[in-house]
């Protein structure tokens, strides 16, 4: 278990840089809107979705209804319910841990455990659960520190909630990196600047994942898979 728990942290590092100043630029954000440390370590425990997160601090203070909430977080993590569909197979066998491991499928943990490999020896399930708690421990450290933050300090916050997107360049400059095959990457931008040309930009989200969803499935075979589990 050892070697397990030492590395899924290995693999988490890179998201830990991201997710601590991700999390401690929201947790100045949710106190500037004058919601304090405690609300801060649950949202990031119990909703832990960094840009709905974002999100969510302009929803709380413009007292926004719950449907507008529902539907907006339908909007802004539609993602996953199409990228989660192809972690079916490789979650299958973890048994309780798979619940949590569900639930804690971001972005960049599902970079991580979709690329990477489990080390040899190494439980696949219990590698991907630790790789996916260390994440979700960076991200609520990140909150509270922010929220600690911004309690102490009081500086001009115009241009935090940009952060996420900056780390979406940064995950996608990174696999562009270290991946020999480009088809992939090259897929999803024309997909996405088309269906932006054509939807625009606040409602291409959704048409772009069912459409790199749906092309991904007819070229499988071309593109070939990956996973953790191989």
């Amino acid at each position: 278990m050892r070697k397990t728990i030492r590395s899924a942290f290995v693999r988490s590092v890179p998201v830990m840089a991201g997710y601590v100043v991700l999390g401690i630029g929201f947790g100045i954000l949710l106190k500037k809107a004058g919601y304090g440390l405690f609300w801060s370590f649950l949202m990031g425990l119990t909703i832990y979705a960094g840009s709905m997160q974002y999100v969510g601090v302009s929803l709380l203070t413009s007292g926004a209804s719950l449907i507008t909430v529902a539907l907006t977080t339908l909007m802004v993590n539609a993602r996953h319910l199409f990228y989660g569909l192809t972690m079916i197979g490789k979650y299958e066998g973890a048994g309780k841990k798979k619940p949590y491991m569900i639930f804690a499928l971001t972005d960049e943990t599902y970079s991580l455990l979709c690329d990477g490999q489990a080390p040899e020896g190494v439980d696949r399930h219990w590698y991907g659960f630790f790789v996916s708690l260390f994440d979700q421990c960076y991200w609520v450290l990140g909150c509270v520190l922010g929220s600690l933050v911004g309690e102490v300090l009081s500086f001009d916050t115009a241009g935090i909630d940009f952060s996420m997107t900056a780390l979406f360049v940064t995950v996608f400059v990174e696999q562009w990196l270290t991946a020999k095959d480009h088809r992939p990457a090259l897929l999803g931008l024309v997909c996405s600047v088309a269906c932006l040309l054509i939807f625009g930009p606040g409602s291409f989200l959704i048409p772009t994942m069912i459409s790199v969803t749906v092309v991904s499935l007819l070229l499988r075979r071309t593109l070939g898979g990956g996973g953790y589990d191989r």
